[in-house]
């Protein structure tokens, strides 16, 4: 099998994943690869997600490596066995590598929940909105390239059609005309009629709320198949982090709990949008 060049964020996962488990072990590449009957190179290959390994050799590492927990394995087996080409592999080459593998991190995600206090979550985006947030960007970005980016955040969109989502959005998101009076109020609307779905919940963090400092937590939190597969995406200076340590998970857990407990109910929250919506 040939070598990637570029593995994408799922396949580095699994490849850290492995890793984990053969530490936890206390086993040498050296010596998992002896028990495999492979090349140490081969181990180092699997772990740095440059090469994929089979179902076969993936359970036989999880039992060299005495790992009980079968529902983890199965998890990681349907994740080294996938070959599913989704609709973002049209935009490889095109778009950044962040773009694809967000796009990926949310189409296996068993639920999503979201945290923004300056803008509305990418999914409940409009275009006219998605276009003012991409043109705002320096270096400006040219034509070509701009247009790929709102099409591509239009089609995260798929995402709503079955997945649990839940978005907590501070009021401010709502005040900020990233484009016009008319964008505003169309993305308000759309806001409040996606909030309708039974999957989709949407709660708004009012200006009026005292005590709260939290508007430095934005992120998207993905829910893995397992919880140990569970994945937060945060923008950082250096462009998008992927966090997905046990301890970190866990801190981001009690954090979204923390802010959607001081958030507003979601009728309450929808009558809120619709109230700014009649304001514009």
């Amino acid at each position: 099998m040939a070598l990637r060049s570029e593995p994408t964020a799922r396949q580095l996962r699994l490849a850290v994943e492995l890793r984990k488990l053969r530490e936890a072990a206390g086993l040498t590449t050296r010596e998992a690869a002896a028990l495999l009957g492979v090349s140490s190179a081969q181990i180092s290959q699997i772990e740095s997600g440059v090469a994929g390994v089979s179902a076969k050799r993936l359970r036989l590492l999880a039992s060299n490596y005495s790992c009980t927990d079968n529902e983890f394995v199965d998890a990681l087996i349907t994740w080294a066995t996938d070959r599913t080409r989704g609709w973002w592999q049209e935009y490889r080459g095109l778009l950044p590598m962040p773009f694809l593998d967000l796009a990926e991190l949310e189409h296996h995600a068993t639920f999503l929940r979201e945290l923004q206090f300056l803008f509305i979550p990418g999914p409940l985006q409009t275009e006219d909105y998605a276009r003012a947030v991409f043109s705002y960007r320096i270096p400006e970005l040219p034509e070509e390239e701009l247009e790929l980016r709102v099409r591509h955040r239009m089609q995260r969109k798929v995402i709503l059609e079955s997945t649990p989502y839940e978005a907590v959005i501070h009021e401010a998101a709502l005040h900020i005309n990233v484009s016009n009076r008319a964008a505003s109020r169309a993305q308000l609307s759309c806001l409040a009629e996606l909030s309708e779905a039974d999957h989709i919940t949407v709660r708004i963090i009012p200006f009026a709320l005292e005590g709260f400092a939290g508007a430095a937590s934005a992120m998207v939190y993905a829910g893995g198949t397992v919880p140990k597969l569970d994945t937060v995406v945060r923008d950082a200076p250096h462009g998008t982090a992927l966090i997905d340590s046990e301890a970190q998970l866990g801190a981001f857990r009690t954090l979204f709990r923390k802010v959607e407990a001081a958030s507003l109910e979601p009728d309450r929250s929808r009558d809120l949008i619709h109230r700014l919506t009649k304001e514009l």
